[in-house]
């Protein structure tokens, strides 16, 4: 019997596999890689007996190889709040999917482990820019302003750590980072006494000035559009930096396009007063998908640009 944690390489990935080891301690095959690679389930082959843990990816995205695993007569407990499609009846298969907009999937992990590893939870919410539900789990453990402010650090440090186009633009694998979030019940203990948390802040940092020159290239009150340049840096703080706009202009959608050879990778944020149709636009492309209120396109055409612009002002009218 083997055991496999196939798990989102972004905050709330990580944070909610650490919630269910903490609770659950086992050796298991860790699966995972940068936010955008969720295809992960094609990278199992699990036999008869085999138990699977997936965490934050989409199940309509892994549909079918999470047919092939349940035919091979595995065991799933899957945890998510994307955009599912249609969840499989399966005597194998225990899908807790929550496709609300004020959740996520480490929240989803708290109330199945019914707060006893929240401090966790706290911290992916944050990471994920659910600046509301995190401050409330924080209040429900009567966190006091300094501790949340640092778990928020935290939270944004490693979402920002999962970026990138491969694991070769990250500053650390995230099957690498777990091994070492792993260590820490406490995330505290985590901020207090581990140079990664530095280091990631320093980085975050350094990628920050490069991208406050960024100007939009269209903007209005309702929707903006940021193009950023073919570079490490850029595919590793366009998600932060989408967070931040959002935050900064909460009645305004906004893109954030990263050059590449064949096109753009595309992030979207929702409006924070009115955190849906994220995912609705970005389905409407061939690699898009993603939750209501944050969404993306893996590989969006250079022919596609005026579409796109096109359907994200229909989307996010003034």
């Amino acid at each position: 019997m083997q055991f496999y944690d196939i798990f989102n390489g972004d905050a709330d990935g990580i944070c909610a596999l650490q919630q269910l080891r903490l609770e659950e301690p086992r050796a298991s095959v860790l699966v995972t890689g940068v936010k955008r690679d969720v295809r992960l389930l094609d990278r199992v082959h699990a036999a008869a007996g085999d138990e699977l843990t997936v965490l934050d990816i989409s199940l309509r995205t892994n549909a079918a190889d999470l047919g092939r695993l349940l035919a091979a007569g595995a065991r799933c407990c899957y945890f998510d709040h994307h955009a599912a499609g249609e969840i499989p009846r399966h005597p194998h298969l225990r899908a807790l999917i929550d496709t609300a907009p004020d959740t996520c999937t480490s929240l989803i992990v708290d109330r199945y482990l019914e707060g006893r590893q929240r401090l966790w939870a706290v911290v992916a919410a944050f990471g994920d820019n659910l600046t509301g539900p995190a401050q409330r789990a924080a209040a429900e453990i009567e966190l006091d302003e300094g501790d949340v402010g640092r778990l928020r650090e935290l939270g944004e440090a490693i979402n920002y750590n999962a970026y990138g186009e491969t694991v070769d633009d990250l500053h650390y694998h995230p099957a690498d980072l777990f091994a070492t979030v792993s260590r820490y019940p406490d995330p505290r203990d985590f901020i207090e006494g581990e140079p990664v948390f530095e280091t990631l802040q320093y980085a975050l940092a350094a990628d920050l000035d490069r991208v406050g020159a960024i100007t939009p290239q269209a903007a209005s009150a309702s929707a903006a559009v940021y193009v950023l340049p073919d570079a490490a840096w850029s595919r590793r703080i366009h998600g932060f930096f989408a967070n931040q706009l959002a935050r900064r202009y909460p009645r305004r959608a906004h893109a954030l396009l990263v050059s590449r050879r064949s096109g753009y990778t595309v992030s979207v944020r929702a409006p924070i007063d009115q955190p849906r149709g994220a995912d609705a636009l970005c389905q409407k492309f061939e690699t898009g998908g993603g939750r209501q209120a944050a969404a993306g396109i893996n590989s969006l055409p250079e022919a596609e640009l005026p579409r796109f612009v096109a359907e994200f002002n229909k989307a996010f009218p003034g």
